[in-house]
């Protein structure tokens, strides 16, 4: 009889394993590390990008040279702050459908190619004025779409690919990453723009090529997959219908009339409640069709429902946070202590780092424990935690001691760190294994989503907060000054917005409201005093503590909203798993061979410990 063993000593099955290792498939003992740094390298450029524009925005416009204060050019600020956001949320729930269709895999690395794309194109805008804007706008969406794709599968990626004794920290890192980034991009679009103001789009090149290379090369489709065709009509509902919300919502931030908001423009008031009834439409049609873009009855399940719930409430928190802390220390606290309305974006994000420390050392570890103890003491503790921040930063004064205000930021991020991975985990294990795409999308548009409409509530709730105070402050201030009653009087009607986004653009709003008047060179009036570096953060300090009061007692109601569906939610356990699959084959999801075999790739790690072994 032959002899199996081929020269080298080695037998057939030696052979065949170290190929089997060379590959990265799903029994390579180093596959599931790759994905989850694959996946954490996508999740941190998206959401890096969803806040670095923020922060650098005066560099652009003035790399442009376009005025952003300019009443026709207001809308190009906005769509530049929300373009990528609105694009991502729009999308990531149907990109989540098409990746549990056609592997979660392919659409994911599909992402990274359209991501590295638009950031080249991004980096090259050769226009500038309004044609400049527009290609920035264009592009930054495009690069949402890309972002929506990556966004919508990383996690059901990483939840096929652990067991589920791991998954709470793989998804807890994932998460990790995915809010440290709007952080991380605070501080890196500050310290870029004042490098120059395309190096904003450039860092993001080298890293999307990279992980669009890196991904094609290592990632596999293990999940389960579900047959069928996209839902168009619950696709186009959905997509047009959360538009036409979230930029009514946007647009409500603007003057109308003779309001200080847009809350009474009959365009505003017709795109919120157009795009609420193409929602309930959405609804109803995901409720009849066979095959649903999502499954509602995934709503069924208290532990799905409420942890989305509370990400949703957590993540309009943070983005109202991110906006209004911009504001605080861009517009009063930095030019009180000497630094230049031009340096304030990049001092603004290095003044905002203990956030990002907080929440880079809470997080990790909260999903190590989470995975020990369960989801819920941590979910509900880290957004009481949070809760707790909001009401102490009403309590410190406009004008307030770094190093008291720091600590409170930190323990906000703590807070969130704390929150982010259990609240990961349990919207993720609480989902049928051939429906994560989607329970994974949907949680990507809450969470894009709520940060989209942060913008609007939380800058509403500011204008209201400073609608009472600030036209008495500045008409007595500027009187105060030397400049005429009439014209004091004028400028004090002034919608308080205008003032909000000088300040937040690092832009010196006394100045940028007298200036084009010609007061500031005549007699008696103090201009030296008043395009100073203290007259306006003095001025509007008391009015904006009122407007801040409103804004973080809403946040911190949020936070207690989210921890009480976090309470109730539990913690987040995984479906039955033979439950799961008989229910899709009588769906007609999987077929009854499936059925027996686990699908395409069964759920790692939930009710198949076979699997779990070969991970770990």
């Amino acid at each position: 009889m032959a002899s199996a063993t081929p020269p080298g000593g080695l037998d057939v099955g030696d052979v065949q394993t170290i190929q089997r290792r060379r590959r990265m498939d799903r029994d390579h003992p180093n596959y599931k590390w790759v994905a989850l740094s694959n996946t954490t390298l996508g999740m941190l450029i998206v959401t890096i990008n969803s806040s670095i524009v923020l922060i650098s925005l005066p560099a652009i416009f003035r790399g442009i040279d376009l005025n952003p204060l300019s009443a026709s050019n207001v809308s190009y600020l906005l769509w530049m702050m929300m373009g990528f956001l609105l694009a991502s949320a729009v999308l990531v729930v149907m990109f989540g459908r098409l990746g549990d269709m056609f592997g979660r895999v392919r659409i994911y690395n599909l992402g990274f190619v359209v991501f590295a794309i638009s950031a080249i194109a991004t980096s090259l805008d050769p226009f500038i004025h309004g044609g400049g804007a527009i290609w920035l706008i264009a592009w930054r969406v495009i690069q949402g779409v890309g972002g929506a794709m990556l966004m919508a599968n990383s996690a059901a990626i990483l939840t096929d690919a652990f067991p589920a004794n791991q998954r709470g920290m793989a998804l807890g890192i994932n998460q990790v990453a995915a809010i440290a980034g709007s952080f991380l991009g605070l501080l890196i679009g500050g310290v870029l723009s004042e490098w120059d103001w395309k190096a904003v789009f450039w860092v993001s090149v080298p890293f999307s090529v990279i992980g669009t290379v890196w991904s094609y090369r290592s990632l596999q489709d293990f999940g389960q997959r579900s047959s069928g065709s996209l839902d168009l009509p619950g696709t186009v509902t959905f997509a047009v219908g959360l538009t036409a919300l979230l930029t009514g919502i946007t647009y409500g931030i603007q003057p109308y009339g003779g309001s200080n908001t847009g809350w009474t423009n009959p365009w505003v008031l017709g795109a919120i409640a157009g795009g609420i009834l193409l929602l309930i439409a959405f609804c109803v049609i995901e409720s009849t069709v066979a095959q649903p873009m999502f499954n509602l009855s995934l709503f069924r399940n208290p532990a799905f429902s409420l942890a989305n719930l509370a990400g949703l409430m957590a993540s309009v928190g943070r983005g109202g946070m991110q906006f209004m802390l911009i504001i605080w220390l861009q517009g009063i606290w930095l030019p009180l202590h000497g630094f230049s309305y031009e340096s304030t974006p990049l001092w603004a994000g290095i003044y905002m780092l203990p956030t990002t420390i907080g929440f880079l050392a809470a997080g990790p570890i909260s999903g190590f424990l989470s995975d020990k103890f369960g989801v819920r003491p941590f979910a509900v503790g880290g957004l009481v935690i949070v809760a707790a921040s909001f009401v102490g930063l009403i309590l410190i004064p406009v004008d307030f001691n770094y190093w008291l205000f720091a600590a409170l930021i930190f323990v906000n991020g703590v807070g969130s760190g704390v929150f982010a991975s259990p609240n990961t985990a349990a919207v993720m294990s609480s989902a049928p294994a051939a429906q994560r795409g989607a329970a994974s999308g949907m949680r990507g548009t809450l969470f894009n989503g709520g940060s989209a409409l942060s913008i609007g509530l939380f800058f509403s709730l500011m204008i209201v907060g400073l609608s009472s105070t600030l036209p008495g402050a500045l008409s007595s201030g500027l009187r105060g000054q030397g400049v005429s009653p009439q014209l004091a009087d004028q400028l004090s009607n002034t919608p308080p917005v205008g003032s909000l986004f000088a300040a937040f653009l690092g832009y010196n709003p006394i100045k940028e409201m007298l200036a084009p008047t010609g007061a500031l060179n005549q007699p008696g009036v103090h201009g030296d005093v008043l395009t100073g570096q203290e007259f306006f953060p003095r001025l509007i300090s008391g009015p904006f503590h009122s407007g801040l009061v409103v804004v973080f007692l809403a946040a911190a109601a949020m936070m207690l909203i989210g921890a009480v569906a976090s309470w109730f939610a539990g913690n987040g356990e995984a479906v039955d798993e033979q439950a799961e699959l008989a229910e899709a084959v009588r769906e007609g999801i999987l077929s009854e061979t499936d059925s027996t075999t686990g699908g395409v790739g069964t759920d790692e790690g939930v009710g198949d410990d076979r699997v779990g072994a070969a991970n770990r």
